[in-house]
């Protein structure tokens, strides 16, 4: 099987993300790159909208860091639970330093890919 993403993305489990605008989780984040995320939600967002989200890491040491970004919702599939989706987002706003982390995180020795 051949691989067409541009960017390599980590497999994640039970992080919660939340919309900084509601304050409320909107879901857990399933997988990760430096260019966007797939998202498994409990209910359906609006198609083609902006978000500003928020998730937190923890590196292998055990340290932890927030991460907000601004994410684009590309597309959204229905889950095999009933009530949930499989959402994508790409990033289009995240800081410099941000981006860096998280290309160290998803390169992280140990990790899983999609």
């Amino acid at each position: 099987m051949n691989e067409y993403r541009r960017a390599k993305r980590r497999k994640v489990g039970n992080i919660d993300v939340v919309d900084t605008m509601t304050s409320r989780v909107i879901g857990q984040l399933s997988n990760l790159s430096e260019t966007g995320m797939l998202l498994i939600l409990g209910e359906p967002v609006i198609s083609d909208a902006l978000f500003q989200l928020r998730f937190t890491l923890t590196e292998g040491n055990g340290n932890s860091r927030s991460l907000d970004v601004g994410a684009h919702e590309l597309w959204s599939d229905e889950a095999a639970a009933p009530g949930q989706a499989w959402t994508g987002f790409r990033f289009i706003d995240v800081g410099p330093e941000d981006v860096a982390f998280i290309r160290e995180w998803v390169d992280a020795p140990g990790s899983q890919y999609v």
